[in-house]
């Protein structure tokens, strides 16, 4: 369990979910049984459905975690991944492993997917032309997704600052 200052308050970093550029704020924090501060983490399906729509509509392209983290959210094998995009498994496991680049067609499909399967909004920013548009080839690196956990019944996103 990580954490980073921000000012007057700790983010806590969400690494259980197999992504390291996610944050939460705003989560209760109580002591356990052994004094320890711990976070609590209420409804985890809501919290992943918004990291879900968070990845789905960045403005760059997918890494690898983030297409592994969408496919195990959509319920898919590898190999069934493969199959609906037009790849091989053994292609999907290196998009996943980022031994080489997720290409913006096959992105694109995955979100498109993302988008249908886990119920990711609707209208003109979840068309498959606004997804397109949103598959460009290169993954920022520095983009991070802070989630605001203050409402655990209705995670959402908040605009990305500055951590110091």
């Amino acid at each position: 369990m990580a954490s980073i200052k921000d000012k007057s308050r700790e983010l806590y970093r969400y690494e259980e979910c197999g992504l390291t550029n996610v944050y939460i704020d705003g989560l209760p924090i109580v002591t356990d049984a052994h004094g320890e501060p711990t976070y609590v983490i209420k409804n985890l399906p809501g919290l992943h459905k918004c990291i879900s729509k968070a990845i789905t509509l960045k403005k760059s392209g997918l890494s690898g975690a983030e297409m592994r983290f969408l496919r195990t959210e959509m319920g898919m094998t590898q190999a069934e991944l493969a199959q609906f995009i037009h790849k091989d498994s053994q292609t999907i496991g290196r998009y996943e492993r980022e031994e080489t680049p997720i290409d913006p067609a096959s992105a694109t499909l995955v979100r498109a997917l993302a988008v249908q399967k886990l119920k990711i909004g609707k209208g003109k920013h979840t068309s498959v032309e606004a997804l397109s548009e949103l598959s460009v080839a290169s993954v920022k690196q520095d983009g991070w997704i802070l989630i605001d956990g203050h409402d655990p019944d209705n995670y959402k996103t908040k605009p990305q600052r500055k951590v110091a």
